[in-house]
């Protein structure tokens, strides 16, 4: 009864078991065979995008790069949200098929459409309010 139970998560099991044994083999492989790496002042000295550091790196930045910074992750994560609705709207229009809810209700295209709208509507709110706010300017 409980090898029943477990043989669906066997080939789940099988391949955590190969994924590990491979990634072992790649260290000991390049552990082994890889180029001994030489340390010394020079060797171990910073470098950060093919110019020497001559600047304190623990130097404060002005908050608006990270909030432009979170206002591009907001926007841009948004978008995972509108490849699945994109692929779901384009069978329900092309083929004119209903896509149930989790209660079973049938929706159509006019539903997922209506749905989308609403959600780019608050997109386009929350970007005004951050262009009113000033959050968008470089002054």
């Amino acid at each position: 009864m409980l090898l029943a139970s477990i043989e669906p998560y066997a080939a789940i099991g099988v391949t955590i078991l190969v994924v590990m044994v491979v990634a072992a083999g790649q260290l000991i492989v390049a552990q082994v065979f890889g180029p001994k790496v030489r340390h010394g002042p020079v060797k171990d000295r910073p470098y950060e995008s093919g110019m020497p550091v001559v600047v304190d790196t623990h130097r404060r930045f002005n908050v608006r790069f990270f909030l432009v910074a979170m206002l591009f992750l907001l926007f841009d994560v948004e978008l995972i949200f509108v490849w699945p609705w994109a692929r779901v709207f384009h069978h329900a229009a092309t083929t004119g098929a209903t896509i149930p809810l989790e209660d079973g209700t049938p929706v159509g295209k006019g539903f997922l459409a209506v749905g989308m709208g609403i959600f780019f509507a608050l997109l386009l709110f929350g970007l005004l309010y951050e262009w009113k706010r000033g959050a968008l300017e470089w002054d």
